[in-house]
């Protein structure tokens, strides 16, 4: 089982990852403030392409300025940012790993204070300040996400992944809850669907053949509705037109939330979809040798590392070398995770999660 976590994985449009080990996208607010890639950025994620991961994501770029969600976050949403992706992209591959940007937009998570500008979201939502966008508004928010897949393109990464998850943008459209809508991008799940699939297809007649193209869903939270989840997940697969659905559980161990769906885990049902020739990743807290190896004994194809990755740069090779290696415990220190390759900015952020940095 060990040796084939080392052995090649080949997506259904051309690409290959060297391991089953990705690395996943983390926002770490180290880019400039116009969206242009920092020395920092660029150090803290080439640390990890270079120790071992057969696939390296960015943080969530955003394709447009209102979609900006957190300070120092990486751009792609003018021509401007392409010199430094070039240079991101020539440096994530250098060593063999697969570059991909994450394609972003934060909807009513982009705040006024960062884009200058009202949210906007699905509908109408008081509570965040933020505005339904109109019909042609989410056309035009389509034609940003594919515009900055050609970027992307353009730039030498070999591949972009669309965010769908965790209450951002795409997801706000997903929800039932946030989407009220009453045109062709709301009502019926299929129709809250609609902008995902509009922009995978708009991404895969823009681009080359070989360009690698992901989505990433969460199925709980902000009103998401497993059942819904599981449909969208079945029809990206069926469709073959992606090369991975990247599904981000929280904790890939856990059940469902929803009474009618306990008593079984919740990556399991999407590990029993038909996935044709799609792969499927999974992330959630994936901490250690036995996690990377369990999560595909149950069916995933490769793993996505988020924490781990961050408390070791060379989570994989640690995999790799270690049967039985565990992340070291939390919480860590400044000093450890500077020499782990993250900014002082970046270890403030990180201070800001529950029991991660040592006082």
């Amino acid at each position: 089982m060990k040796k084939k976590l080392f052995e090649e994985l080949s997506f259904n449009h051309g690409t290959k990852m060297s391991n089953r080990i990705a690395m996943a996208p983390l926002t770490n607010m180290q880019s400039h403030d116009d969206g242009r890639l920092s020395d920092d950025e660029y150090k803290w994620l080439t640390m990890r392409s270079d120790a071992g991961f057969g696939l390296t994501m960015t943080c969530g770029a955003f394709t447009e300025l209102n979609g900006k969600g957190f300070p120092g976050q990486l751009g792609i949403h003018n021509d401007d940012m392409i010199e430094g992706l070039s240079r991101f992209a020539e440096g994530l591959k250098r060593n063999g790993s697969l570059a991909i940007v994450q394609l972003i937009h934060g909807g009513m998570r982009a705040g006024e204070e960062l884009t200058r500008m009202q949210p906007v979201s699905a509908s109408d939502l008081p509570k965040y300040n933020a505005r339904g966008l109109s019909t042609e508004e989410v056309k035009s928010v389509i034609n940003n996400y594919i515009e900055a897949a050609v970027r992307a393109e353009k730039a030498g990464f070999d591949g972009v992944e669309v965010h769908g998850a965790h209450g951002y943008l795409l997801c706000q459209f997903l929800s039932p809850t946030l989407n009220s809508r009453t045109d062709q991008y709301g009502g019926s799940s299929e129709n809250r669907a609609r902008i995902i699939f509009e922009i995978v297809d708009g991404i895969r007649e823009r681009c080359r053949e070989d360009f690698n193209i992901s989505v990433r869903l969460s199925p709980e939270r902000f009103g998401m509705k497993l059942g819904e989840v599981i449909e969208v997940a079945r029809r990206l697969l069926l469709e073959e037109k992606i090369d991975f659905l990247d599904m981000s559980l929280w904790d890939y161990r856990k059940e469902p939330e929803e009474a009618e769906f306990k008593g079984k885990s919740l990556m399991s049902y999407f590990t029993e979809l038909d996935r044709k020739s799609v792969l499927l990743g999974v992330a959630g807290k994936i901490m250690t040798a036995a996690d990377v190896m369990n999560a595909i004994e149950h069916g995933a194809d490769f793993v996505l590392a988020g924490r781990a990755a961050i408390l070791h740069h060379d989570f994989p090779l640690k995999v790799k070398s270690e049967t039985d290696f565990e992340s070291v415990k939390l919480p860590v220190s400044r000093d450890y995770l500077k020499d782990e390759g993250l900014s002082n900015t970046f270890v403030e952020y990180m201070a800001s999660w529950d029991g991660f940095v040592a006082a």
